[in-house]
């Protein structure tokens, strides 16, 4: 498990996008209990029912990605397509730098 703090849900969807889309890292759900690996927006996703302050007591940043890696593919692979990803994220941030404002930086833990 991982999970990714995007910092906002804009930039978190868009991650997520090229994670599925482009690198075929993963596939986005709303359950993590499966062998591929799956990642899901939290916050706009399965605590979705909770209010903005509820997620926040929760620790349920708007832009947290959590993510089962799964086991197929080798770790190298795997973290090719994620790097891959992240520097189109990176890449479309420099292209459109008012997109996202106020989004801060992110962090993965």
């Amino acid at each position: 498990m991982l999970c990714l703090d995007m910092g906002t849900v804009e930039r978190a969807n868009r991650l997520m996008h090229h994670l599925q889309n482009t690198t075929q890292f993963g596939l986005m759900a709303v359950s993590l209990g499966y062998y591929e690996t799956l990642m899901s927006c939290s916050g706009s996703s399965t605590s979705s029912e909770m209010t903005p302050q509820e997620q926040a007591d929760a620790g349920i940043a708007p832009g947290l990605i959590r993510m089962s890696v799964g086991y197929s593919g080798t770790l190298e692979q795997r973290w090719a397509q994620f790097e891959r990803a992240l520097a189109l994220l990176h890449q479309h941030q420099h292209q459109h730098p008012d997109a996202d404002v106020g989004s801060g930086g992110g962090s993965l833990f």
